[in-house]
């Protein structure tokens, strides 16, 4: 699928810091992106994984992806996000037996937990939203975290405080989840606290303890990394110290770096200028105006987009 993060892990949570929008889930975002760049046509490769790349000798690069597909192009434009995924899963013997069947590292769809009893484990932004927004859907949320203090928002602590005194959830404290109990599926988790341990009954366990990020075979491709990220120059284009490759995006890093959807965007302009540089030296860019309408041809008419020739890999 489309979208990264804001698809794959947090759809259902609100991002603030989109011009125009005071507040948009992050999934919806993701649409209202589609739908904008629709027009051009861009071509997409799903559910496969750019491994290697390499430069050929007419200064051309062709990137091949787990399943061997190969894309030629003059300009590779990286945008990985903070790259692959791993979550951080707590010490728990037998955890991998439920994976599927009771146990969920992220949440996709909060309908899948309607009328269910869930157990929550975590102390941060991720574990605190989601034990507010599955207050209206579960049956039953218990919200479990190791020490009294939550490393969260505080007006998020303050409405799971809330929620917790109105009794519409289960809030533990100085504890932590140290089994799991089912045949075929999950059925109850083992809370212990200081040296007690009870059973509770529960559908699904969900223990948001954070994502581990890693670069993955991009790290290989001989580019300049710096702290799992990707060195670009930032006063022209954030190209890459491969000339061609650029990086845009939370992939990437340089002096003054925010991690904000909203400088993605512009770091995704200048570097489109300069690729545009590179794949027509001949021709002349105009830069039209926001406010003019319509889809400008280089020449500065007005006409209809042609296919992208943009391959985009996920």
């Amino acid at each position: 699928m489309l979208g990264g993060q804001c698809a794959e892990i947090y759809p259902k949570k609100p991002i603030y810091d989109i011009p125009s929008h005071p507040e948009i889930l992050a999934g919806d975002l993701i649409k209202k992106l589609e739908q904008q760049i629709a027009p051009f046509q861009p071509g997409y490769t799903l559910g496969e994984s750019a491994i290697s790349i390499e430069k050929t000798e007419d200064k051309q690069f062709i990137v091949t992806t787990d399943k061997g597909t190969q894309h030629r192009a003059p300009v590779v434009a990286i945008a990985g996000g903070l790259g692959t995924f791993e979550p951080r899963k707590p010490p728990i013997k037998n955890i991998d037996k439920y994976k599927g069947k009771g146990v969920s590292y992220i949440i996709k769809d909060p309908e899948y937990y309607r009328d269910k009893k869930v157990v929550i484990a975590g102390g941060g932004d991720s574990a605190l939203d989601w034990t507010i927004f599955l207050e209206n859907i579960s049956s039953s949320v218990t919200l479990i975290h190791r020490r009294n203090e939550f490393r969260g928002a505080l007006d998020s602590v303050d409405k799971v405080q809330e929620l917790k005194n109105e009794g519409r959830i289960n809030l533990i404290t100085q504890a932590e989840v140290t089994g799991l109990n089912g045949s075929n599926k999950l059925e109850s988790v083992n809370i212990t606290q200081k040296e007690t341990t009870n059973n509770l009954e529960c559908d699904y366990f969900i223990p948001l303890f954070g994502l581990t990020p890693k670069l993955g075979p991009i790290a290989n491709w001989g580019l300049e990394i710096e702290k799992n990220a990707i060195k670009v120059d930032n006063t022209l284009d954030y190209q890459t110290n491969i000339p061609g490759i650029y990086a845009i995006g939370d992939v990437n890093t340089y002096p003054g770096k925010l991690k904000l959807i909203l400088c993605g965007f512009h770091e995704a302009t200048l570097m489109c200028q300069s690729a545009f540089k590179r794949i027509h030296p001949e021709k002349r860019n105009v830069l039209k105006y926001t406010t003019v309408t319509g889809i400008s041809g280089f020449d500065g008419s007005q006409k209809q987009p042609e296919k992208s020739t943009i391959k985009s890999i996920f």
